[in-house]
């Protein structure tokens, strides 16, 4: 056990919230997995054909390539129902599992939920006033670009975060992971738990209205900040800081490379000194950090042979020890399987299944323990009897198609 995990409680700060989720993809079901990682009880709602992550494979986690490593990692900790929503008998059980949640996360398309007569806004906040709702879109449902489907390297493309991404001279680059999917996410896990603290004191729920475009526009200081500021279009700088030099990548020893970020005065002179050239501090061209922003060219001329003569793991520790913040830069391998990863429990592992560790963590309420994502469909007949379904009913709503070619 993690140092930071003695003396915690076993049950989750998310406890006794009733989530439904009715996501797929990333967004929507992260955020859903984030409260189901804090002790919430989050049923998951899937089509007959199923969260199409599912397929987005190799690597499966299953002989039968039922579900891949990509729905796996965001899918945790839930219980598993099939509803096939365009049939109306599935959207009479969908009713009823929203009567009895607490929360409502879903990313369909816009007007998807109206359609079926199930909209937020004309009907679920009229009957369920205490319900939370979060909505999930590209742009959202209103607007110019309302109701239009998000992705998100298009979002990339579109908030301009590509056009910050990728060396100077080269093209605009797609930041290697989803990005902005996953910082909608949390923002979706943030919006519904402050609806759930001001429910605490009004007891009405409300629409959690998070959208992908927002979320973009959200992530990119200090670029707009400056841009804001000054009506200067900034240009994209690779690894390098826009205002702050040295604050970048640097090859070393062999295949090497270590990532550099003496962001003050006083940790640029503790690098020239390890670097063994403490005079660069002193030297009136780079004494301030404006000056070395200023003359970047000049600077890295003087700094980049230093750094070839030095081997990254032993000068990240000579800088660390000095207190410039520098790393090698690691691949997943390196990343996964370093001691602190161990000690931060940022790996954990149920029987088979591996996965990233909760971020989040509270010194009283512990994390619930990971659950493998149940298969399509397993937790069907489960929960509909929660619900107060008799036998004979579940199967006549089989019989109805309520589950498609599914049968609990």
């Amino acid at each position: 056990m993690a140092t930071a995990d003695r003396g915690r409680q076993v049950s989750g700060a998310a406890r006794g919230v009733r989530v439904l989720d009715l996501s797929r993809v990333l967004a929507g079901p992260l955020c859903a997995q984030m409260l189901a990682d804090h002790g919430a009880e989050v049923v998951k709602v899937e089509a007959p054909a199923g969260d199409e992550t599912r397929r987005w494979g190799p690597p499966f986690v299953d002989e039968a390539e039922t579900t891949s490593a990509y729905y796996q990692g965001l899918n945790r900790n839930k219980a598993n129902v099939v509803l096939d929503l365009r049939t109306p008998p599935g959207r009479e059980v969908l009713h009823d599992l929203i009567a009895r949640a607490d929360v409502v996360v879903e990313n369909f398309k816009a007007g998807t939920m109206e359609g079926w007569g199930l909209g937020y806004e004309s009907r679920l906040a009229r009957e369920f006033p205490w319900l939370v709702y979060c909505r999930i879109t590209g742009y959202g449902v209103d607007g110019p670009l309302g109701g239009l489907p998000g992705y998100d390297a298009v979002l990339q493309a579109y908030g301009g975060l590509m056009s910050l991404n990728g060396e100077r001279d080269g093209d605009p680059l797609r930041v290697g992971v989803p990005i902005v999917d996953l910082t909608a996410a949390h923002q979706a896990f943030a919006g519904v738990l402050l609806a759930l603290l001001e429910r605490a004191d009004s007891g009405r729920g409300q629409l959690v209205d998070v959208t992908l475009f927002d979320a973009v526009l959200s992530i990119l200081h200090p670029h707009s900040a400056t841009y804001l500021q000054s009506g200067q279009v900034p240009e994209r700088t690779g690894a390098a800081h826009p205002t702050v030099a040295p604050y970048q990548v640097f090859r070393t020893k062999g295949q090497g490379r270590l990532f550099v970020a003496a962001a003050s005065d006083a940790q640029f002179a503790a690098l020239t000194e390890v670097l063994g050239r403490p005079h660069l501090a002193g030297d009136p061209r780079f004494r301030r950090n404006k000056d070395r922003v200023s003359r970047r060219a000049e600077l890295l001329a003087e700094l980049e042979p230093l750094f070839l003569r030095r081997d990254a793991g032993d000068l990240a520790e000579e800088l660390a020890a000095r207190g410039v913040p520098a790393s090698p830069v690691h691949d997943l391998d390196g990343a996964l399987s370093a001691p602190h990863t161990r000690h931060r429990a940022m790996v954990v592992q149920d029987g088979t299944y591996r996965g990233i560790g909760v971020p989040i963590k509270l010194s009283r309420s512990a994390a619930a323990p990971p659950r493998a994502p149940a298969a399509a469909g397993a937790d069907t007949r489960r929960v509909l009897t929660g619900l107060g379904y008799s036998p004979e009913r579940i199967s006549a709503l089989g019989r109805s198609g309520a589950f498609g070619p599914y049968s609990p």
